[in-house]
């Protein structure tokens, strides 16, 4: 009985024990389902669903790959949100990053005489010793510092060529700094002359890449004027200066209104220069003009220290001593003045010898009047063909034993002054040498005045009357910015660009006007010139993009194809962004399927219009390629509509649904995009 009892006894506590682990089983099992659920539950509304859960016991493991370290601690934390945080295991890694960039490589060359230095960072499978001892083989070159580093990343495009650009200009370049990095070069130099100056700089842009970003700042000193040389005139056609050279900005600002009291009414001109005989140039020159203006006419030539003053015929003697005697009390020592009053002839001299060479525009001379001998006629022919070719000239002077002496210097001189001129005439005679004409140098004054003061001697008479015209400027000739995107406009006005459908293939009716556009642009250096491609909002967004990349690059590679330098020209496509009509229409659309033609700072201010949701009309100066149809200008008079596109109703592939929910593919594209240009600029 006692025994039955106690197995009795016994039996109840394990059945109870029993219970009791399978109850604290389940609660466990419980307890780590909820858990795992509501911590899963919670990664996944905090968009972290890269994480891992599961549920040990009362722990929560948490592992997985994290994008970054940060998501990595959020998803920890989002756990220990819902759990206690001593519960949570983690067991995340955090995602390998990627690779660094390659950085940008990049040359800094400098050079000063015979001695180089190189800096910067090159790729390390360019050949560095072939590198320098390519520089060190340039003629001068004594001494290369080779200061460069290397990084091992792969080549950029256009590396080669901007590296062998750069060796190749250092030839003519012995003072000089280059910057360069892929597809960009920046020469910083000086020159001798600002003749100089404008045949390196054409040198260097002629040797570019058309793809190459050149950027030049090459600078010319002070012009060396040697003789210092000045004149001054006043007579019945106005006082002017036919020359004049100043040593600083203070002494020309004084010389031009000396000569503004003198009687001149226009600013004037006055070449800052190197050579001033004395630092007293700009006083003692206006002292000499103001003399001139208080004769009342004319002329002053200063060459250098010596003063040749020559009153107007009709001044009277007791003027004529007075201004004199003030100017000569007046000036500085090293000033000598040689003045002198016309005597007023009885009657004009008879048959009085003179010689003649007249220029034509087209660059034909003819030589005319007396010249002493055989000799001079032989050599006045002579020095006429060098300077204006051989097949230009056309001689008929006559030989006269009689000529005064100096003749052939006078002669010789007054050809030498005419080849400054694009056309005009010079006039020799016993008293004085008579140049007049057209130039296309603005310096062309200044350089026969010095010519004739220094080679007539001193008190020569001579007059120069020379015009400056800037169509006959080489550079001034160029045309800006903005006449160049009239002619875009002009040749636009009845044609159009064609692609074709859904592509980026400019259709064979559309090469004579690339033909034409190319023409205008050869004549246009260094325009920043965007080529933008617009479509409609058909079709995908993504589809209608890279169409119009497609197309505005198809435009760049047509311009090249055509030997137009596009270095700073930039192709980009802005798909169906910016329309400029509604896109509801099928007209709208064909106005909004387009290339324009824009100059960078007007793409970057449409640019930065856009990102603020302004749906602004085009910058001024830009032109915008339409499907309308003709050219016309917007009520400000600058932007301008030019045709566009034909009958097509989209322009990537455009997306339809069936009726039983297939995706239908309608590819259809714009097949016409205007044409359009830009407005002035800011070199290159």
């Amino acid at each position: 009985m006692r025994l039955s009892s106690i197995l009795i006894l016994t039996g109840s506590f394990l059945a109870a024990a029993a219970g009791s682990l399978v109850v604290a089983g389940f609660a466990v099992d419980l307890v780590e389902s909820a858990s795992e659920t509501d911590v899963r539950r919670s990664l996944d509304q905090s968009e972290l669903g890269w994480a891992e859960v599961r549920a040990d016991g009362l722990q929560v493991r948490l592992s997985g790959i994290a994008p970054t370290e940060a998501l990595r601690f959020r998803a920890k934390s989002v756990a220990s949100s819902v759990v206690e945080a001593s519960r949570v295991i983690d067991h995340m890694q955090v995602q390998a990053s990627t690779g660094l960039a390659a950085p940008e490589f990049s040359i800094e060359i400098l050079r000063n005489e015979g001695e180089i230095s190189l800096i910067g960072l090159i790729p390390g499978t360019t050949d560095r010793t072939a590198l320098v001892e390519r520089v060190a083989r340039l003629r001068g070159v004594d001494n290369v510092s080779d200061l460069l580093q290397t990084a091992d990343y792969a080549v950029p495009a256009g590396w080669e060529a901007t590296v062998s650009y750069a060796i190749n200009a250092l030839r003519t370049l012995p003072h000089s700094k280059i910057s360069l990095s892929a597809e960009r070069v920046s020469i910083t130099a000086m020159s001798d002359s600002p003749e100089a100056k404008r045949t390196l700089e054409a040198d260097l842009r002629r040797r570019a890449d058309p793809d190459m970003r050149l950027m030049l700042s090459i600078s010319a000193p002070r012009p060396i004027i040697a003789p210092f040389t000045l004149r001054f005139v006043r007579d019945d056609e106005g006082a002017r200066f036919d020359a004049c050279s100043a040593d600083t900005e203070r002494a020309r600002r004084m010389i031009l209104e000396a000569g503004r009291t003198a009687g001149m009414q226009d600013q004037g001109r006055c070449v800052i220069g190197l050579g001033v005989p004395s630092s007293d140039w700009g006083r003692a020159t206006s002292m000499a003009i103001v003399a001139i203006g208080e004769l009342g006419g004319g002329s002053l030539t200063v060459s250098d220290a010596d003063i040749s003053l020559i009153a107007a015929e009709g001044t009277t003697q007791a003027l004529f001593d007075r201004v004199i005697g003030e100017l000569e009390n007046d000036l500085p020592d090293v000033y000598a003045l040689h003045a002198v009053l016309p005597e007023v002839p009885d009657q004009k001299a008879t048959g009085t010898p003179e010689f003649t060479a007249t220029l034509s525009p087209e660059g034909l001379v003819q030589l005319r009047g007396r010249v002493s001998d055989e000799v001079m006629r032989n050599a006045t022919e002579s020095l006429a063909k060098a300077r204006f070719g051989s097949d230009s000239v056309y001689a008929a002077a006559r030989l006269d034993e009689g000529l005064p002496e100096g003749w052939p210097v006078r002669v010789m001189t007054g050809l030498d002054a005419l080849s400054h001129l694009a056309n005009g005439s010079v006039t020799v005679t016993p008293d004085t040498v008579d140049i007049r004409g057209n130039t296309g140098n603005q310096d062309a004054s200044n350089e026969i005045a010095r010519m004739l003061g220094s080679r007539l001697g001193e008190g020569a008479d001579f007059q120069i009357n020379v015009t400056y015209q800037e169509k006959l400027d080489p550079l001034a000739a160029l045309p800006t910015p903005q006449e160049c995107l009239a002619q875009l406009v002009a040749v636009q006005a009845d044609s159009k660009i064609n692609f074709e459908p859904g592509s980026a293939n400019v259709t064979g009716d559309s090469r004579g006007l690339l033909d034409q556009i190319a023409e205008v642009l050869k004549t246009c250096p260094d325009l920043p010139l965007e080529i933008a491609g617009f479509t409609d909002s058909q079709g995908r967004e993504e589809m209608n993009l890279t169409l119009s990349e497609s197309r505005a690059q198809a435009v760049l590679n047509e311009l090249r194809t055509r030997r137009v330098l596009t270095a700073s020209f930039t192709a980009e496509g802005f798909g169906e962004a910016d329309p400029i009509a509604d896109n509801a229409t099928e007209e709208g659309r064909e106005a909004n399927r387009r290339i324009e033609f824009r100059l960078a700072q007007d793409a970057e201010q449409a640019d930065a219009t856009n990102e603020t949701g302004a749906n602004a009309a085009p910058a001024d100066g830009m032109i915008v390629g339409s499907g309308i149809g003709g050219a016309n200008l917007l009520e400000d008079g600058t932007d301008v509509d030019v045709s566009g596109d034909a009958d097509v109703s989209g322009d990537a592939d455009q997306e339809e649904m069936d009726g039983s929910g297939d995706e239908i593919g309608d590819e259809s594209g714009d097949d016409v995009t205007g044409t359009d240009a830009g407005e002035d600029l800011p070199e290159d």
